[in-house]
């Protein structure tokens, strides 16, 4: 590790190695070379004077690649994607003249990038389908589990703790349906010339328009991809980096909520995030146990939200077929998108998949609250024995504003004992406590939790149906 230059904490920190390997450099021009092959196999099925030992020289020399090369022919000439060709003909001296036929530098940059974009979108799939199983899971264990219903983070009706997770449950599930919606909106570019018009290939191919569609048929179908964009200029629409950037800003928006509801829970000391034995919580108190993975989900998602806005820039700002001002933005916006969002998952993932539910406190708070919760089926009780109803709700307000007032004074206070003591109210404690019990007071938390849990499918892993880039 070098120690010297600036290292972005998203590779050092938080991203996974087969996100790191997929957006590398390495993975990107090994790219571009088998991008070249394709283009000169197709072009070589397809009648223009190109040999199968060509191809095969360009196929054998795909990797390695001495980018100490290509980094000094690009000091010279200033243009990577030719430096890149001048080193593919070193390799393949046979095959030198033949490279990059009729081809514009977005042929290989931006057919990559579709690419990589693609498997990076399936990697994200794969995870969030892992934080979607632990959060069913969960969901499901603790589905009948009274807890605090907070609005204004103020205590209001019981809930279950299952039923609130299917809330974080849902977010991710809509997060999903819109990442496969994505993906299968990525096509491939092709090979399509320098304004879009395929006037290059129109030469080669004696303006056999069949033809070109035959050669980028074949090199998509090379790459998995069965669809081309219709039109394009010199460059695929700039919209699609906006929908893949909104959807990564979508993930993160919905594992802020998450991690941000966990923070406030952990501080309630109802759920922990998991922690390891050795885990130091704070460098001065030494007994703390700070939400510090939650905290980290929180951080990386604002990153995430504020970067879609580059895209969305990106996208307006084109000008007619190309402009080049996209390409240093393009350059960190989509790749640093990517690479915190794995972060974020992995996150995510190792939390929802070891949360740490306190029943006890739980159960406190629920005992703590729910006297004044259960003030008006007390009410109905106490009319079906014979009270007054508006005596009956006079009582129950006086007590339970005496009880309010001796907790916001920090004393213990118990409703229930109170109106029991009290001669006015006609239930004794006993009949009182013989009323109160907490699952009668969460509503359709169970029913609602299982019936949206039986509508999740067991989604499959799409990312193994080709193989990645890397």
């Amino acid at each position: 590790m070098e120690t010297d230059i600036y290292q972005s904490p998203l590779s050092g920190r938080y991203a996974s190695p087969e996100m790191l390997a997929l957006f590398s450099q390495n993975t990107r021009h090994v790219l571009w070379r088998k991008l070249w092959v394709e283009l000169a196999r197709a072009q070589s099925e397809l009648g223009l004077p190109i040999t199968r030992e060509q191809v095969a020289e360009l196929e054998a020399h795909v990797e390695p690649i001495d980018f100490e090369v290509v980094s000094a022919k690009e000091k010279e000439i200033r243009h990577d994607v030719m430096a890149h060709i001048y080193a593919f003909g070193q390799d393949a001296p046979g095959a030198a003249g033949i490279i990059h036929l009729g081809a514009t530098s977005c042929y290989v940059t931006d057919n990559a990038d579709l690419i990589i974009y693609r498997d990076g979108l399936r990697l994200l799939r794969r995870q969030m389908i892992t934080v979607i199983r632990h959060l069913k899971a969960f969901a499901d264990e603790y589905k009948a589990l009274p807890t605090l219903g907070y609005t204004h983070f103020q205590p209001a009706q019981l809930v279950t703790v299952g039923k609130r997770a299917t809330l974080w449950l849902q977010d991710f599930v809509a997060d999903l349906q819109e990442l496969d919606f994505v993906i299968e909106r990525i096509a491939f570019l092709g090979c399509r010339g320098t304004t879009g018009t395929e006037a290059s290939f129109m030469e080669l191919l004696g303006g056999d328009g069949a033809k070109i569609d035959e050669m980028n048929r074949r090199i998509a179908a090379a790459f998995g991809f069965n669809a081309l964009f219709p039109v394009c200029g010199q460059t695929y629409p700039r919209k699609l980096d906006s929908a893949i950037l909104n959807v990564l800003s979508a993930i993160a928006q919905s594992s802020s909520k998450f991690a941000n509801d966990m923070r406030l829970l952990q501080h309630q000391q109802q759920l922990e995030e998991p922690s390891e034995s050795a885990q130091v919580g704070s460098s001065a108190m030494a007994y703390k146990r700070n939400p510090m993975r939650c905290e980290r989900i929180c951080s990386l998602a604002r990153y995430v939200i504020s970067n879609a806005l580059n895209a969305h820039q990106t996208a307006g700002l084109q000008w007619l077929e190309r402009t080049l001002d996209d390409s240093a933005n393009r350059r960190i916006a989509l790749p640093e998108g990517f690479l915190a969002v794995d972060g974020i998952l992995r996150l995510v993932s190792n939390v929802s998949g070891g949360i740490r539910v306190n029943e006890k406190v739980i159960a406190r708070d629920v005992a703590g609250y729910l006297p004044f919760i259960a003030t008006e089926n007390l009410l109905m009780a106490s009319v079906k024995k014979g009270g007054n109803r508006q005596e009956m709700h006079e009582v129950i307000r006086r007590n339970s504003l005496e009880a309010a007032h001796r907790m916001n004074e920090g004393e213990d206070c118990d409703l229930l004992a109170m109106l029991g003591a009290d001669p006015a109210f006609n239930l004794s404690l006993e009949e009182i406590q013989a009323t109160i019990h907490p699952e009668d007071f969460i509503g359709r938390s169970v029913e609602q939790t299982e019936r949206f849990l039986a509508q999740i499918p067991d989604y499959e892993d799409v990312s193994r149906e080709v193989d990645l880039a890397v």
